[in-house]
């Protein structure tokens, strides 16, 4: 849990910097290359080739590709035609995708977990709902597609790890991890990206690095490893948290003004959501 608190204020710090300091200013093809590109360089001279099971390493391969290289394709794309309330409101899904998917992998059903998901999700629509402009449809089905690659990629994650429990740290092969995203990342870049929008200023190229250092190499490996340490219900609602910590650090920062009382009740239903799936673990154990 702790490696998911950290991770989380960090993304929360993330979405207003990209909002600042980079929507509609850098090429968000490059953005994303430059984020893995620098994310895979930290762990590169770690990264082991040899000794670990080739199924694993492929799997990782797959999550980097799933997890980050279309996820955060799609996530950029989709503000050419949302707006930010929009793209907040419809990422809020992630925690169904989540649940749903490590209980199709198990081959089993859990309804506390599927509820608690469903709670989490009410309070982000809480915090997020606003009335939805113009042409909403392709944006909301690049996020579901985006909503559905995290979720697989984290879920991919866990269970390789749980499943082969490597005796190696897990730093000695994350690099293979971004390497997956660079086969999507770099030739989208390539083929879409905009030369003529890369970072003109300190300031954006300052915001690139933090991003690939700490929100990207760095958030991304506790988050993976925050995974194992937790239940997937844990997972799916952890995934919720980024809302209202996202607005709160906006809040602070950059004095935007925002209905606080709505903020307060919707991360009071994603509380909620944790104690009902602390509720059902017992329960679920006492039917079994």
């Amino acid at each position: 849990m702790p490696y998911l608190l950290i991770v989380t204020a960090l993304w929360a710090f993330s979405f207003s910097l990209i909002g600042e300091y980079l929507a509609g200013r850098v090429d968000s093809d490059f953005a994303v290359l430059l984020r893995v590109l620098i994310a895979a360089l930290v762990f590169l001279p770690f990264t082991l080739w040899r000794g670990l099971p080739r199924r694993m390493l492929a799997g990782f391969w797959l999550a980097g590709a799933l997890q980050f290289g279309i996820t955060y394709l799609c996530l950029y794309r989709s503000f050419q035609v949302l707006t930010v309330p929009e793209v907040l409101l419809f990422t809020v899904l992630t925690p169904i995708y989540v649940t749903l998917l490590d209980d199709a992998l198990a081959r089993r059903f859990s309804p506390w977990a599927l509820l608690a998901a469903l709670v989490a999700v009410a309070g982000g629509v809480i915090i997020r709902f606003d009335r939805l402009e113009g042409d909403y449809l392709l944006g909301f089905i690049l996020l579901q597609i985006a909503n559905a690659t995290f979720a697989a990629g984290q879920v991919l994650c866990r269970r390789l790890l749980l499943h082969y429990q490597p005796a190696q740290p897990l730093h000695r092969f994350f690099g293979h991890f971004f390497l997956g995203a660079l086969v999507l990342v770099l030739p989208s870049f390539l083929l879409f990206g905009d030369a003529q929008k890369l970072p003109q200023t300190a300031m954006q190229w300052g915001v690139l690095a933090w991003m690939g250092l700490f929100a990207t190499a760095l958030g991304l490996y506790w988050w993976v490893k925050g995974s194992t340490r937790v239940d997937a219900g844990t997972l799916a609602i952890m995934n919720e948290l980024h809302v209202p910590a996202g607005l709160l650090v906006n809040l602070l920062i950059w004095n935007r003004d925002f209905d606080l009382p709505r903020l307060a009740a919707g991360a009071v239903v994603i509380l909620l959501a944790m104690a009902l799936l602390r509720m059902g673990r017992p329960r679920a154990g006492a039917l079994a």
